[in-house]
């Protein structure tokens, strides 16, 4: 049951990872370069998107998840499955953003898992 704390803070950051992603590129937005007035306006006009807002909401209950599970766990046991986090955002990037799928990237996913086994493990 403890291990649910690892799961919702893998869960709310990947979800919160996907939906800034995804949310940055349907809007199109960057930062103006006309002066720091303009950027600040543009920046808070993105902030309140609810999809945006939404990813930041996830980061913070990551971090609470996060928080909880360090009470369960010791870090050297818990942060390890942290590192499921970049394999599990490469697979929804792939699949939902259309991303690009390379060897170079399934090579090192398969390290990382192969650490994360080593890490728990051993």
């Amino acid at each position: 049951m403890n291990y649910l704390y690892i799961f919702g803070t893998l869960f709310f950051t990947v979800y919160g990872q996907i939906i800034l992603k995804w949310r940055i590129t349907k809007l199109g937005w960057s930062l103006p370069q006309t002066g720091i007035k303009d950027a600040i306006v543009s920046y808070l006009t993105f902030l309140f998107d609810p999809f945006i807002l939404s990813g930041f909401v996830s980061a913070f209950v990551a971090s609470v998840f996060w928080m909880i599970a360090m009470t369960k766990f010791e870090i050297t046991v818990a942060y390890p499955f942290m590192s499921l986090a970049p394999a599990i955002v490469f697979i929804l990037g792939v699949w939902v953003l259309n991303e690009p799928f390379t060897l170079g990237k399934v090579i090192g996913l398969l390290c990382i898992m192969v650490g994360i086994v080593v890490t728990v493990k051993f």
